[in-house]
């Protein structure tokens, strides 16, 4: 087959996770190549995600590589079952971005999710109204259609919290998100409201940094922090104006461990929280 012009976000993670592999055993993909009686240009397709690769040849790879790790090995190998129009946003494939396909792929994988946003609100967290007055304010202006297609998705979205057993979601967001009133003061209402509700699930978690703390948290980026179902596959999601971003260095992963750390330190208890968002809904 032909390489993939666009992989799927963990199409290419499998690659990348495979070539840290490779070069952590000190392997060149020419070596790797003849292991599996295949060549050099396959061997960077796969790390790249454009090429797919079986479960066998993952095996016979990690074995070459002196891996060990059975939990990372079957992790990986699950990843090389999927495929593009199994799941619910390929539908949105060609019609959306690329980057609302990786987010959804991401969330409905992860095995527990932490987040941090300063001026608007979750995604998992939002409402119809307030997606869509989001959406609306975006300039140059979005056609109708793909406004009403962004908001769909982003509705589909929230069924990973749904789920007989939703990975456990801590949300985490600063007073401004609270008091900007998106869509105006109904919208906004509604909104908090709705966010009130979703605090009760037993697998969400709101904390708020409320203007009064006196400790500075870096909140001017969108953070998303997945975790895998191995360490190794934890993901970190960066909203971006040009869309989103994927992290998965160590390095990253670790910077961004620390900053929700710290965030969750500096925020109010989850009861206090509530008591929080209860006030500033009443008030608007």
């Amino acid at each position: 087959m032909p390489p993939r012009d666009n992989p799927t976000a963990r199409q290419a993670r499998l690659g990348s996770e495979l070539r840290r592999l490779r070069e952590r055993a000190g392997r060149t993909a020419r070596e790797a190549a003849g292991r599996v009686n295949t060549d050099q240009a396959r061997i960077s397709h796969i790390e790249a995600g454009r090429s797919g690769i079986g479960e066998e040849r993952i095996r016979q790879l990690a074995s070459f590589y002196t891996c060990d790790d059975n939990a990372l090995i079957e992790a990986l190998c699950a990843i090389s079952h999927e495929h593009r129009g199994q799941f619910w946003w390929d539908e949105y494939r060609g019609t959306l971005a690329p980057g609302f396909l990786n987010i959804a792929e991401l969330e409905h994988h992860a095995s527990h999710m932490r987040c941090l946003q300063s001026m608007t609100l979750p995604g998992l967290l939002q409402t119809p109204d307030y997606s869509r007055a989001l959406f609306e304010g975006v300039l140059p202006k979005l056609p109708e259609n793909e406004v009403s297609a962004r908001v769909e998705h982003r509705m589909r979205r929230q069924s990973v919290l749904d789920r007989d057993e939703p990975p456990a979601f801590e949300a985490i967001v600063h007073e401004a998100s609270l008091r900007v009133r998106v869509g105006g003061r109904k919208v906004a209402r509604g909104q908090l409201e709705h966010l009130l509700d979703a605090a009760d699930r037993p697998a969400v978690t709101v904390r708020v940094i409320p203007f009064a703390s006196e400790q500075f948290v870096e909140v001017t980026q969108t953070v998303l922090y997945a975790a895998g179902v191995v360490p190794q596959l934890d993901t970190v999601h960066i909203d971006a104006p040009f869309g989103g971003v994927q992290l998965d260095a160590a390095a990253d992963l670790h910077r961004y461990r620390m900053q929700l750390d710290f965030a969750q330190q500096v925020g109010l208890a989850p009861e206090e929280s509530r008591s929080f968002i209860h006030h500033i809904a009443r008030d608007l």
